[in-house]
């Protein structure tokens, strides 16, 4: 009896998530390639001080963090003095986290209760909130690539909105990112975990890169090709390719778990 191959998947997330990645998609069954197409970096912009300056007075009503990074990265750039006034302040504070992975960085930190919308996206965050938000002043600290509809959907709620970026995205170069890519064209590559807009650029771009920018398409047509989120899976549309996958739990886990029932 001919025994079945295990399949390849590629996971394309920033080099911090990889021992955990790795290890979810081999408890699926997937041999994982990693070929990180996202770098995230610390920024610091002018809002920031302000911001965690609202904060620790109380005069900011919500703060929301729309991922782990943007809490970590917050908190990195804080003294002590001012890490221990702002996790004091913040527990006083209504705080909204966009999925899981982020209420499981604010409960790390102590903050016990934050608020998760029914839908893990930042149009579920607006129509969570846009009820309650009129005249009242709510903080976002994210990526500098953040969607603006989560600004402009709680400023139509009647919500005065101050954006901070705490962190920025980039694309990696190097052999990884290169060898993924020819083994994509090489039909090794079974399956791909597409977790965000700008890891979908990241991969397109290296791909043209090396003048196979249609060809890929069409290999990924061939493929199980999984997204988080409809904006993740917009942007793969916007490349001409259609994600088979898009699971209602915004999560990796949950992504891989649907797309190992695909193949």
């Amino acid at each position: 009896m001919t025994e079945k191959k295990i399949p390849v998947l590629a996971i394309m997330r920033p080099e911090s998530y990889r021992e955990k990645s790795e290890a979810i998609a081999r408890d699926y069954g997937f041999e994982p390639v990693y070929a990180p197409m996202i770098r995230l970096e610390g920024l610091k912009d002018e809002g920031f001080e302000p911001f965690v300056r609202r904060v620790i007075d109380g005069t900011s009503d919500y703060v929301v963090f729309t991922s782990a990074n943007g809490i970590t990265f917050t908190l990195d750039k804080l003294t002590e003095p001012d890490k221990e006034a702002f996790i004091t302040a913040l527990k006083k504070t209504r705080v909204i986290a966009i999925g899981p992975n982020t209420e499981k960085e604010l409960v790390k930190i102590g903050i016990e209760k934050p608020f998760l919308p029914g839908d893990y996206s930042s149009e579920g965050i607006v129509e969570a909130l846009c009820s309650e938000v009129k005249g009242k002043t709510v903080d976002l600290a994210r990526s500098a690539f953040g969607a603006k509809v989560l600004i402009e959907g709680l400023e139509q709620c009647g919500a005065t909105v101050y954006e901070t970026h705490v962190y920025t995205l980039s694309i990696p170069e190097g052999t990884v990112q290169k060898e993924l890519i020819e083994r994509t064209l090489a039909g090794e590559v079974d399956a791909f975990a597409f977790t965000s807009s700008m890891m979908v650029k990241g991969f397109m771009k290296h791909a043209e890169k090396l003048g196979a920018g249609d060809t890929i398409k069409e290999t990924l047509s061939g493929a199980v090709v999984g997204a988080i989120g409809t904006p993740t899976g917009n942007t793969l549309k916007k490349h001409g390719v259609n994600a088979d996958v898009i699971p209602e739990e915004f999560t990796f886990e949950a992504l891989i778990k649907a797309m190992k029932k695909e193949l």
